[in-house]
């Protein structure tokens, strides 16, 4: 339990009612009950946290009500997470070095204060530096490099020579460095192309559980520093994905495309082969890209356009079946136009 007046101080706020009221935890609007505090980001949401249960908000300042109690701060999102993290906080790492259950190359050079985990399997000559955790069941292939304070999570692999960056996240069931799929048909067989490169991950970057990378023909396949990948994202062979691109659950990347800094893929996005996508590009779910994309553009749809296009056709088409009716009524109405003049004419010729 705490006081608003001690939340108010946690989050740099600025207390709106009385600072004596208890809060015993943090929830969203629709699942918080007395002693709740929620959050409320814009104007929109103001009136659903006045009905709802919740005893205090979190609110954007200079979102005013006296009604019930708030906190005024700038970071709403931020603030609550901070809220939550005090009633909920969560559970901190226990060192426990190397286990004795891991199975680590006698090449492998470690830094003192890296944890393996049991079932963990490192190969020879891998690198991993300070501050690292690899859980159990995580596999690390010869020649990779593993950065400082990254963690790996239970049962991702990753294939020979793999390098990761610095604070970089690997979810469960990543796959890094794969072959890519590259096959030449040879007398109606299909033969596997070389998959000499790697995969090289910048730092800061997290992937999502299940994701999975391919290795680059000859050379790396790319992530950029700060770049976040969703669960079930696919990344085929020789991309080189730039700075800080956000890609959503089930994206999917054919081989050797590139991405400039910035870019947003929402969920279930799909891009062809060798394709070039600029800065500041947006692409609405389920977008196909079939060809290159200029920077600072939103674009929707398969094949992909910009977005206000792409809504408008979405307009006309929702309008399509009274517009079919509309041409049937039309159509038939120059018909019967059609035949009164024919009448006429006959008419005029027999006069």
């Amino acid at each position: 339990m705490m006081r608003l007046d001690e939340l108010s101080k946690l989050v740099s706020g600025i207390l709106v009612g009385d600072p004596q009221t208890e809060i015993t935890d943090a929830a969203s609007i629709s699942r918080a009950g007395t002693g709740d505090i929620t959050f409320v980001s814009t104007e929109k949401y103001l009136e659903e946290f006045l009905s709802s249960n919740a005893t205090a908000a979190v609110v954007k300042t200079g979102l005013l009500t006296d009604k019930k109690p708030t906190i005024q701060v700038d970071d709403v999102e931020a603030a609550f997470a901070q809220i939550v993290r005090h009633f909920r906080p969560l559970a901190k790492h226990t060192r426990i070095g190397i286990s004795p259950q891991a199975m680590v190359s006698s090449s492998a050079i470690i830094a003192e204060d890296v944890d393996i985990h049991p079932g963990a399997f490192i190969g020879d000559r891998v690198e991993i530096g300070c501050g690292t955790v690899i859980f159990p069941n995580a596999t690390i292939l010869e020649n990779s490099r593993i950065g400082s304070h990254v963690r790996i999570y239970p049962s991702a692999t990753l294939y020979a020579n793999t390098i990761v960056g610095d604070r970089a996240i690997i979810h469960a069931g990543v796959v890094l460095g794969a072959f890519g799929f590259g096959y030449k048909t040879q007398n109606g067989e299909h033969q596997l192309t070389s998959q000499l490169g790697n995969v090289v991950i910048g730092c800061d970057v997290e992937i999502g559980a299940n994701s999975t990378i391919d290795r680059g023909t000859y050379e790396p396949t790319v992530i950029g520093d700060g770049s976040k990948l969703d669960d079930q994202v696919m990344i085929g062979h020789n991309c080189q994905i730039g700075k800080h691109n956000l890609l959503c659950s089930q994206v999917g990347i054919a081989g050797s495309c590139t991405t400039g800094d910035h870019v947003v893929m929402a969920g279930q996005v799909g891009i062809g082969d060798h394709i070039d996508i600029g800065n500041n590009v947006t692409l609405i779910a389920k977008a196909g890209v079939m060809k290159d994309i200029e920077e600072n553009q939103v674009l929707a749809g398969a094949p992909a356009i910009p977005v206000k296009k792409f809504f408008q056709l979405t307009a006309v088409h929702a309008k399509l079946p009274e517009m079919r009716k509309q041409l049937k009524k039309l159509t038939q109405q120059i018909e019967e136009l059609q035949q009164q003049a024919s009448q006429f004419s006959a008419h005029s010729d027999a006069a």
